[in-house]
Protein backbone atom coordinates (compact mmCIF):
# COMPACT_ATOMS: atom_id res chain seq x y z
CA UNK A 1 0.00 0.00 0.00
CA UNK A 2 1.78 3.22 -1.39
CA UNK A 3 1.84 5.69 2.51
CA UNK A 4 2.37 9.64 1.45
CA UNK A 5 2.39 10.00 5.50
CA UNK A 6 4.17 8.97 8.34
CA UNK A 7 2.87 6.67 11.29
CA UNK A 8 4.19 5.59 14.57
CA UNK A 9 3.58 2.59 16.24
CA UNK A 10 3.87 2.10 19.85
CA UNK A 11 7.56 0.85 20.76
CA UNK A 12 8.89 1.39 17.60
CA UNK A 13 11.48 4.37 16.97
CA UNK A 14 10.78 6.26 13.65
CA UNK A 15 14.01 8.30 12.58
CA UNK A 16 13.08 11.53 10.34
CA UNK A 17 14.42 14.59 8.89
CA UNK A 18 12.17 17.38 8.18
CA UNK A 19 12.56 19.78 5.64
CA UNK A 20 9.79 22.25 6.14
CA UNK A 21 6.81 22.39 8.62
CA UNK A 22 2.99 24.32 8.05
CA UNK A 23 -0.06 24.49 10.46
CA UNK A 24 -3.54 22.97 9.24
CA UNK A 25 -6.70 23.07 11.58
CA UNK A 26 -8.72 19.90 11.69
CA UNK A 27 -11.53 18.66 12.41
CA UNK A 28 -11.53 15.40 14.70
CA UNK A 29 -14.30 13.37 16.68
CA UNK A 30 -13.56 13.30 20.36
CA UNK A 31 -15.68 10.48 21.90
CA UNK A 32 -15.23 12.04 25.19
CA UNK A 33 -17.23 15.07 24.57
CA UNK A 34 -19.38 12.92 21.62
CA UNK A 35 -18.99 15.79 18.80
CA UNK A 36 -16.43 16.75 16.47
CA UNK A 37 -13.62 19.51 17.52
CA UNK A 38 -11.13 22.04 15.83
CA UNK A 39 -7.57 21.25 16.64
CA UNK A 40 -4.14 22.39 15.01
CA UNK A 41 -2.18 20.16 13.72
CA UNK A 42 1.63 21.13 13.25
CA UNK A 43 2.36 19.04 9.91
CA UNK A 44 6.23 18.65 8.37
CA UNK A 45 7.26 17.47 5.12
CA UNK A 46 9.82 14.34 5.47
CA UNK A 47 12.23 13.75 3.13
CA UNK A 48 14.38 11.06 4.80
CA UNK A 49 12.76 8.16 6.85
CA UNK A 50 14.79 5.16 8.57
CA UNK A 51 18.09 5.86 6.22
CA UNK A 52 15.71 6.24 3.19
CA UNK A 53 14.92 8.54 0.87
CA UNK A 54 10.64 9.94 0.91
CA UNK A 55 8.86 12.47 0.21
CA UNK A 56 5.91 12.00 2.96
CA UNK A 57 4.48 14.10 5.54
CA UNK A 58 4.30 13.88 9.71
CA UNK A 59 1.37 15.08 11.18
CA UNK A 60 1.57 15.54 14.87
CA UNK A 61 -1.88 16.22 17.07
CA UNK A 62 -0.27 15.21 19.79
CA UNK A 63 0.30 18.71 22.02
CA UNK A 64 3.02 17.08 24.21
CA UNK A 65 4.65 15.84 21.00
CA UNK A 66 4.26 19.35 19.52
CA UNK A 67 5.98 20.77 22.31
CA UNK A 68 8.91 18.49 22.62
CA UNK A 69 9.19 19.94 18.69
CA UNK A 70 8.61 23.89 19.36
CA UNK A 71 11.95 24.95 20.29
CA UNK A 72 13.39 23.53 17.03
CA UNK A 73 10.74 25.56 14.94
CA UNK A 74 12.27 28.65 15.15
CA UNK A 75 14.32 29.38 11.85
CA UNK A 76 13.77 25.97 10.61
CA UNK A 77 16.36 24.80 13.33
CA UNK A 78 15.08 21.35 12.70
CA UNK A 79 16.71 20.84 9.42
CA UNK A 80 19.98 20.40 11.26
CA UNK A 81 19.21 17.51 12.97
CA UNK A 82 17.31 13.88 12.99
CA UNK A 83 14.74 13.06 15.38
CA UNK A 84 14.02 9.94 16.06
CA UNK A 85 10.68 9.43 17.87
CA UNK A 86 9.29 6.65 19.78
CA UNK A 87 5.45 6.22 20.56
CA UNK A 88 5.29 4.99 24.11
CA UNK A 89 1.77 3.83 25.86
CA UNK A 90 -1.65 4.16 24.29
CA UNK A 91 -4.73 6.77 24.59
CA UNK A 92 -4.40 9.14 27.35
CA UNK A 93 -1.24 7.93 28.62
CA UNK A 94 0.61 7.56 25.54
CA UNK A 95 3.64 9.63 25.42
CA UNK A 96 6.36 10.53 22.89
CA UNK A 97 10.31 10.03 23.74
CA UNK A 98 12.48 12.14 21.25
CA UNK A 99 16.09 12.56 20.34
CA UNK A 100 17.39 15.29 18.13
CA UNK A 101 20.89 14.00 16.37
CA UNK A 102 22.70 16.68 14.98
CA UNK A 103 23.25 16.22 11.16
CA UNK A 104 27.02 16.04 9.79
CA UNK A 105 27.08 18.52 7.05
Amino acid sequence: MLMNYVGLNPGIPRRMHFTDDYLVDRDIWDPQLGRSKRVRSLVFWVDELDGENVARTFSILSTKLQQQLQPFLEGKEYTKYDFVITEVGEGFTKDFLVEPILRRE
